[in-house]
């Protein structure tokens, strides 16, 4: 069996944890008592965006190789349980009035994100499939095994400079593995998050309880509790040049009523965002947002983003359908 080798990946300007004691890059000998060893530096990837102004690599249209659902205790299930399907309000009605407050924070259950689950899932849907994967389990060998959440940050970091990551890298019989490790910074970030941004997150799932039903053709019913535990993850095989991609990423919903019933054509992606009100914010909105939603939704094949745009108060008062490959084109004039 070939040797485990892990190294971390970093952003060229990570951000330095707060409080060292130590010189930067020292660690203390334990095993010895010896003087402190200097740790090696974690290779890096440069940010500038010049660099990457080539054209645009072959990338192989996304296949659904599965899928698996996570439920209300963040439990594994091999199946489709948590799928949800898009059921929007008329197109041709009156403006949506979704209050996205409505039950914060009485009926919100967020996952507990001390909680580092890793590739954990993944690994278990691959477990279970690995003698099903089509050209067998040899086709692992060269691959890379990730989240789509982590191929985001790849694809956006020449254009998203003011969060920094960290990622591990295992190789083990010739797949390299791709895992997040929360830096010091991000830590810091998330544990002093202002209350503001945690109702803001709710928003965004209430949202998709306003859009999403449990059946096909059935209604939303947004009177339940918002459970981010929750999950229908869906399994996906590519190729990004010569390297063959296996993924995974969390899917909002299904349209039973899509031109075509093959995922990932037939998924939607549900966000949110302020209202817009000048060609200011338009650019803005297009140059930081949008190039995150295209990221997320083209690395899978989803075809659209549904988006919802709230007021001040918190109602959706406008819905617009972005689809994916037009959302470059916005995109790309910036």
């Amino acid at each position: 069996m070939e040797r485990k080798i892990g190294a971390k990946l970093r952003m060229e300007k990570p951000m330095e944890p707060q409080g060292a004691k130590r010189g930067a890059g020292e660690m203390k000998d334990g095993a010895t008592g010896g003087p402190p060893k200097r740790a090696r530096p974690a290779p890096s990837l440069p940010t500038d965006a010049s660099l990457y102004a080539g054209p645009f690599p072959f990338y192989r249209r996304p296949s659904e190789l599965g899928c698996f659902s996570l439920d209300s205790e963040r439990r594994y299930h091999g199946d489709s349980r948590a799928l949800r399907y898009f059921a929007p309000p008329p197109a041709h009605g009156s403006a949506p009035d979704f209050d996205l407050r409505e039950g914060y924070p009485e009926r919100y259950r967020p996952r507990d994100e001390e909680t580092r689950e890793g590739l954990d899932h993944l690994l278990r849907w691959l477990l279970e499939h690995r003698g099903q994967l089509e050209g067998g389990p040899g086709w692992l060998a060269g691959a890379v095994v990730t989240w789509r959440g982590h191929l985001t940050k790849l694809l956006t970091t020449p254009y998203e400079l003011r969060e920094g990551w960290q990622l591990a890298a295992s190789r083990l019989q010739g797949t390299l593995y791709l895992s997040e490790v929360e830096t010091p910074a991000a830590r810091a970030q998330r544990l002093a998050r202002p209350p503001l941004l945690r109702e803001l997150m709710y928003m965004g799932y209430k949202f998709e309880q306003y859009m999403c039903a449990d059946t096909p053709g059935g209604s939303p019913d947004p009177s339940g509790e918002v459970n981010t535990n929750v999950a229908f993850c869906s399994v996906l095989r590519s190729r990004l040049g010569t390297h063959p991609l296996l993924f995974s990423g969390e899917v909002d919903c299904t349209d039973p009523k899509a031109p075509s019933t093959q995922p990932p054509a037939c998924y939607v992606e549900l966000k949110t965002s302020k209202e817009m009100h000048s060609p200011g914010q338009w650019r803005s909105f297009y140059r930081h947002k949008l190039l995150k939603w295209w990221a997320q939704s083209f690395l899978p094949g989803v075809p659209r983003v549904v988006a919802g745009f709230r007021d001040p108060e918190g109602s959706i008062r406008s819905l617009r359908t972005f689809p994916t490959m037009e959302m470059f084109e916005l995109i790309r004039i910036l």
